[in-house]
């Protein structure tokens, strides 16, 4: 991997000394240059083959430490990326030689359970907001694993189990308090910054930092949730009466497919069920899921929502080395369903796996051109995980990746899903802004007009 060089001031200093001195004496939060002891932690994401070497490192414990780092960062002319949860897969949250606004001590969660509303800070973990409003008995659409921070996985999209019943996770995004590039402060929503709130609904992480989010809650008790494993000698007819149930199913009834590696270290095909309704019609409405043939394992019970997210925690451990790439498909056809046995087969690790997320009901009910996020119909989302252990050299897991979602690209509509993309892959996410491209640069050009912030290559200002 290139390492970008650190630049170095007129006096001969590195910029990393100078301004990481500078901000010592301006900020509360702590601050680490590559000389310092715990940078080496500090500069770690989720994904340990990301091994970027920022300039310096902000862990903000105030929203004024945002604004004092991005301002310093600016005057040093040194790049800036924004960290939140730190669960990034491409490394967009730590830039090489640049300035990392580190959010990740920002972790309050304050709900308002009369107006059943949210106000989180900007290093909030989705676990931690449904936490706290599963305590009130409510609850937020969220991804598929605990540990991904709340506003950045919301500002471009938030697939997950409740999905069909209250949407994306940007559909619930009420307003969001950002700093913009010049180190001023607004609040995106429906009534101020109409054309921000808008933006960052869809658009990610390109306009400024948000420092603080609120996002609607919803009335849930239990949910009906788990796991239904399958061999793969069955995945044809499984997946296709997979198919079949999910293209009639209700709103409460969102399911997650795919292919992964079982107990025995063979390939699965697992269905992923979760039922948002009333608990007593959730058994019926499951049960179609767990007679497609004879099931390896069938594990689904009532829990909490939050604990739901726990399911596939085990296999996204942070430290291994991770590449993804995505496709959207209309439908799950014959051939799509081939392309994805050949993938599992032909898996070079059995930590990768091959995962479709629905897209139905209420978040495809939304007018398109209401937020940012353009592809409103209904849809699978297809999400290929290449997965190794520290040890190992990525490179033929990135190819089996490569070759993986080759296989997956006919028939697929067109773009992708930002979150997933890598941030070379402009062409794509332009493609998958559809009609909302013209607008989302025109929203740059307003709110960033120097191009400081650069998490997605098709907004570039």
């Amino acid at each position: 991997m290139t390492r970008t060089s650190v630049p170095v001031t007129d006096d001969g200093i590195p910029a990393a000394t100078q301004i990481a001195s500078e901000l010592r004496r301006l900020v509360r939060g702590a601050v680490w240059a590559p000389a310092d002891d715990g940078y080496d932690q500090a500069r770690a994401v989720w994904n340990g083959a990301v091994q970027h070497r920022p300039a310096v490192v902000v862990r903000c414990a105030e929203d004024t430490d945002v604004r004092t780092a991005l301002l310093a960062a600016r005057s040093h002319a040194l790049p800036i990326s924004v960290r939140g949860g730190g669960h990034d897969w491409a490394g967009r949250a730590i830039r090489d030689g640049g300035v990392v606004i580190d959010l990740s001590a920002l972790r309050a969660v304050r709900v308002d359970a009369s107006a059943a509303v949210a106000r989180i800070e900007g290093g909030v973990l989705a676990g931690d907001l449904l936490d706290t409003a599963a305590a009130h008995g409510l609850a937020t659409p969220a991804g598929a694993v605990r540990g991904v921070g709340m506003t950045g996985m919301s500002m471009a999209g938030g697939y997950g189990g409740l999905i069909g019943r209250f949407g994306l996770a940007l559909d619930n995004l009420l307003s969001a308090e950002v700093v913009l590039a010049d180190g001023s402060t607004v609040v995106a929503g429906p009534d101020d910054d109409r054309d921000l709130h808008w933006a960052l609904r869809g658009g990610g992480g390109n306009f400024g930092v948000v420092t603080s989010a609120r996002f609607r809650l919803h009335p849930l008790g239990q949910v009906l949730g788990g796991m239904v494993m399958y061999p793969l000698e069955l995945a044809r007819q499984v997946l296709r009466g997979y198919q079949e149930i999910v293209a009639t199913g209700p709103d409460e009834l969102t399911v997650m497919a795919g292919l992964l590696t079982g107990p025995d270290g063979a390939p699965v095909v697992f269905l992923a069920p979760t039922w948002s309704g009333d608990l007593a019609d959730g058994e019926a409405a499951v049960a179609p899921l767990t007679r497609l043939g004879a099931p390896l394992m069938t594990s689904i019970q009532a829990m909490p929502y939050p604990e739901l997210l726990r399911l596939f925690e085990a296999g996204s451990a942070a430290g291994n080395g991770y590449a993804l790439d995505t496709h959207w498909l209309p439908e799950l056809t014959d051939e799509a369903i081939a392309a994805l046995l050949e993938a599992a087969v032909g898996r070079t690790s059995p930590r990768s796996l091959l995962a479709l997320h629905q897209f139905h009901g209420a978040a495809a009910r939304v007018p398109e051109g209401t937020t940012a996020f353009a592809l409103r119909r209904p849809h699978l989302l297809a999400e290929v995980i290449a997965a190794w252990t520290p040890d190992e050299d990525g490179e033929r897991h990135r190819t089996w990746l490569r070759e993986a979602t080759a296989t997956l690209a006919p028939g697929a509509l067109p773009g992708g899903y930002p979150n997933i993309l890598s941030t070379s892959d402009g062409a794509r996410a332009e493609a998958g802004f559809a009609d909302n491209a013209d607008r989302l640069r025109a929203a740059k050009r307003r709110y960033d007009p120097d191009g400081v912030f650069a998490a997605v290559a098709a907004l570039a200002a």
